[in-house]
This record gives structure tokens, sequence and C-alpha cells, in this order.
């Protein structure tokens, strides 16, 4: 994997950028909390993006919005404790939100609970190639939007949002996306579940990059608690993008 730094410092500039525009916006009732992982997660944002955002690269994997257990603690996209510290190789000191939930509190990588999203899908990638660095030679993890939303302690999607709060959401995450296009140029963007393979359709069109879905493997869906590594890898071969 040939290193390039522009990459990554393009990247994290651009991250910095998402976050002070997303900082602009508010949110109302039932959204009790929101938190910002490029805010106070940022030490874990930025050393994922310098150490794995480094070449282009041939799939984006995209996810819809960080994860309580997740990415919420650790500030990588489905950003699991165990994963980020024993597999990508990351630990840092996480800070807390300016307002935190009671109910969904920031603990970093002290936290014990387990991102089972995160688990299975860097639990796939672990199995199929090994080492991060075989993974991230060719591939990348990004979540559209960087906002966890919650009704104390319920997490709440982008998608619930409603449209006069998700549009402008929606139109700086679009121009993230294609910012993060242009910069590792993908061949694929293949969306974790359907919200995130609509939005990359709608953020990318005209771009040269093909776009798909596979499962999401959330535990709330009653496919994925079947087998979701052998789903989704059986979806990226139907696909043509894994052999």
């Amino acid at each position: 994997m040939e290193r390039d730094a522009t990459i990554a410092t393009a990247l994290i500039a651009a991250a910095r950028e998402l976050s002070v525009q997303l900082t602009r916006l508010s949110f109302g009732p039932p959204v009790s909390h929101v938190y910002d992982p490029l805010s106070y997660a940022w030490s874990g944002h930025e050393s994922y993006l310098r150490r794995y955002a480094v070449s282009a690269r041939k799939i984006l994997f995209l996810g819809m919005n960080p994860g309580p257990f997740g990415m919420v603690q650790t500030g990588v996209p489905f950003g699991e404790v165990a994963a980020v510290r024993d597999w990508l190789g990351i630990r840092v000191e996480v800070a807390k939100p300016m307002l935190e939930n009671p109910w969904r509190p920031v603990e970093g990588f002290a936290c014990t609970r387990s991102e089972v999203s995160g688990r299975r899908l860097w639990g796939l990638f672990r199995e199929r190639f090994g080492s991060a660095e075989a993974f991230f030679a060719e591939h990348f993890v990004a979540n559209y939007c960087p906002l966890a939303f919650f009704d104390r302690g319920r997490n709440l999607t982008p998608d619930k949002l409603p449209a006069a709060e998700a549009e402008p959401l929606r139109a700086a995450c679009d121009a993230h996306l294609r910012l993060v296009v242009s910069v590792l140029q993908p061949a694929w963007v293949i969306g974790l579940g359907a919200f995130a393979e609509e939005r990359a359709a709608a953020a990318l069109a005209g771009m040269p990059v093909r776009i798909a879905r596979v499962l999401h493997p959330s535990p709330a869906s009653p496919a994925a608690n079947r087998g979701w590594a052998a789903a989704a890898t059986r979806q990226m071969q139907a696909l043509g993008a894994w052999i």
C-alpha cells in the first residue's frame, strides 16, 4: 500500500469542516441529545484517518451514523472498542461531549459494551483479510453522517428526523461524501443497508462510481442475526466486488 499523506490530510480537513458545519444545526424533540464524535472523540477519528486513509481505494463501505457503543465511544466508524483497540491498533484518550446524555454516557475505550454491528463488520474483515493493513490496501469504511441522535436512552437514526432538520444535515453530509469519494477514488461505494445506499446514490449522481448495498450488520435485523458475515460475503461476490 503506497502511502500518500495528502489523502489523509485532505480527509482530516474535510472531517473538521463537516463538524464545524454541523454545529450550526439544531434538532428538536424527540431528540434530547446529539453527539458529534468528530469533536469530543476527534483523537480517535484523526488517528484512524492518519493510519488508514493513505491511498486510493477500490471499495468504500458506507454506514449510516455512529452507534452508541461504537463510534460514539472511539471516534472510528463502526468502532467497537475491542476491534479498534486490538485489530486496528488504535487506543487514545476520548473526551466528553459538552452535553452528555446520562442514559448513554461516553466512556471511551473504557466502555465495556460491545457494538454488535461493529463487531460483525470488523470481524468479517479480520477473518477474510487477516491484518488491518491487508484490508485497508483496497478498502475503507466511513459513515454518511457523523452525528448520533438520542431520545434519552433510545437511539434515533437520521432517517427518522423531520424534513426541516434532515435537509440541511443531508446537504452537508452529501457534500462531504462527494469530497471523500473524489479523494479516495473508489470504484465501488457499498452501502451498509438501504439508507446508506440511497444517500450515496443521491449524493454521488454523475460521479464515476458504482453504488450497491449489502445487508446491514445490525442486531435489529433478523437476516443479519442468521449469519451476517456469510450473507454479506455472498452479496459482495454476487456484485463482483469480491472474488
